[in-house]
């Protein structure tokens, strides 16, 4: 079976690089399974885990907070916002923000802190969804 190149970069630093068989991802239009050569595609990525699929070997899960998939025939690049392997992620930090996010939405200030609540909330769920499944 064939594979391609999968980058995974934030601002700070590349979190993953590697040749995998498949990458499944959710894009702001719904979920996404990408193949090798895979038509030339540039999308949004929602808060959501992002999977990697490699031949003979277990599917591993990358946390993504948001940012763009960029497709190449024999590339795939991930830049996001941020990113964690389910081993970087600090359960008692995530499950922390997950509950003052929850308080900040219940308080119902303004529109703004509102969001911002919102999107924490999803970066806090989406880290235990992570590290729950190494």
């Amino acid at each position: 079976m064939s594979t391609f190149l999968l980058e995974v970069v934030t601002p700070e630093r590349k979190v993953y690089s590697d040749h995998v068989n498949m990458v499944i991802a959710k894009g702001v239009e719904g979920e996404l399974g990408i193949l090798p050569n895979h038509i030339p595609l540039v999308t949004p990525l929602k808060i959501a885990p992002f999977t990697v699929k490699r031949q003979g070997q277990k599917d591993e899960v990358i946390a993504v907070h948001g940012g763009f998939m960029e497709v190449r025939k024999d590339k795939v690049v991930i830049l996001a916002e941020s990113a964690e392997l389910p081993g970087q992620i600090d359960i008692d930090r995530a499950q922390a923000a997950k509950e003052r996010a929850e308080k900040r939405l219940a308080a119902k200030r303004d529109e703004i802190d509102f969001r911002r609540a919102e999107l924490a909330l999803q970066r806090a769920m989406n880290r235990l969804d992570v590290s729950g499944k190494q």
